[in-house]
């Protein structure tokens, strides 16, 4: 392990995964925060939340995802939009799995809301979420200089 987390690569590595991650979130929030209401019905649907929470949840979430998914895209504060995200994943991963136990069908609502024919929630549902956050935790654990305008900021300081 110890030989792992020393490679050379993880800088370039973690780049392609942060771009990646900050494009998921970055499209997932376009629709949530042009249209809040529909939002809204995706998180009332899962019945995790009590209703006076639904709402601000709503639309305030959208606007965390376009918060961290800007921050990691240009490298700043990566680490903390990383810890974010994986934050987000869980919550979303514990949403899923809660209503795929109640054998709720349902859409995922992750990117827009659609017929739950068309984005049911599943086992593909909960992997690719599981993937998401374990790329988030890479970042966290092993970008430890990452590329981008924090590091460019810092080496102009010195």
């Amino acid at each position: 392990m110890n030989r792992f987390s020393k490679w050379r690569g993880h800088p370039w590595l973690a780049l392609a995964v942060r771009v990646y991650l900050a494009g998921v979130f970055l499209f997932a929030c376009v629709h949530k925060i042009a249209n809040p209401s529909e939002f809204a019905m995706d998180i009332a649907t899962y019945d995790i939340l009590p209703l006076v929470l639904i709402n601000p949840m709503a639309i305030c979430l959208p606007w965390v995802e376009l918060g961290a998914g800007i921050l990691l895209l240009i490298g700043y504060r990566s680490k903390g939009a990383a810890l974010a995200i994986a934050g987000m994943m869980f919550m979303f991963l514990v949403a899923i799995i809660l209503a795929l136990s109640k054998d709720i069908e349902m859409s995922c609502g992750c990117f827009a809301s659609q017929a739950m024919e068309s984005d049911p929630i599943g086992t593909w549902t909960v992997f690719r979420d599981s993937s998401w956050l374990l790329m988030a935790v890479y970042v966290i654990i092993l970008d430890r200089h990452p590329m981008g305008i924090e590091t460019w900021m810092n080496a102009r300081r010195s």
